[in-house]
């Protein structure tokens, strides 16, 4: 999972400012009534992640949290699990910020039950797909998700990133999801959700979905526990094929 940051479906889908986006959107899974939860950034990344918002209504650091997460629970069950964060300066770390890093686009940062080994830097990413974890989530860089760059910044990093991994993922079982964390503060906070890879079934979804959703539908894959929110939350499965 990409997560990108601060911007409303309209702003994305069909922009020519995102060719790269609108190619996964056209040829995957687009949801046309994807919602994020909250406002500002942190409480979206800690419900997709966890299944709650734990009361965070801004953007605080540092976040310390012990309970259990999509992290813990794969691990649990025997899986893996990794964040990959661009620009955070090395594997483990738990500062607040540094240079194009933000720990608050970082869920599994502020879990204490995690090891520093799962937080990792984007250079850290495999080059072997292969080898990827089970699941995994991605953070750009402030500069590279939107937040303080261009859309087409951010789309031309994907593209570079991540279109081979889309081709791979296609013929491996494997799936890309990218999703933002917010919108712009218009209302609704409708956001874009995409799902590209195996087994997909392109098209436009209509379902209201929010983070919860994503979330519980990663979950009902790898046979979790629901967390949080995500209890009542129907996990995804139309697109699917």
């Amino acid at each position: 999972m990409v997560i990108e940051e601060n911007h409303s479906y309209p702003q994305i889908i069909g922009s020519s400012s995102a060719p790269y986006i609108n190619s996964l959107a056209s040829r995957g899974a687009l949801f046309t009534n994807s919602h994020a939860v909250g406002h500002p950034s942190e409480p979206n990344y800690m419900a997709l992640f966890a299944g709650s918002t734990f009361g965070i209504a801004g953007d605080p650091c540092p976040v310390t949290e012990s309970g259990a997460s999509l992290a813990s629970e794969l691990i649990a069950a025997g899986h893996t699990y990794a964040s990959y964060s661009e620009s955070m300066p090395s594997q483990g770390y738990t500062g607040c910020s540094s240079g194009e890093y933000a720990r608050k686009h970082n869920p599994a940062a502020n879990f204490t039950s995690l090891p520093p080994a799962l937080n990792k830097t984007f250079a850290q990413f495999p080059a072997d797909y292969a080898s990827l974890p089970t699941v995994c989530f991605v953070d750009p860089s402030l500069l590279d998700d939107m937040h303080d760059g261009t859309i087409s910044q951010a789309d031309t990093w994907l593209k570079t990133h991540f279109s081979s991994y889309v081709t791979w993922a296609a013929a491996n079982n494997s799936l890309l999801i990218v999703t933002w964390d917010e919108n712009d503060g218009s209302a609704g906070n409708q956001i874009a959700t995409i799902f590209a890879g195996a087994h997909i079934k392109s098209g436009h979804y209509g379902e209201n979905i929010s983070h919860y959703n994503v979330l519980r539908t990663l979950e009902q894959a790898y046979g979790l526990k629901a967390l949080g929110a995500g209890a009542t939350a129907a996990p995804i499965t139309d697109v699917f094929g």
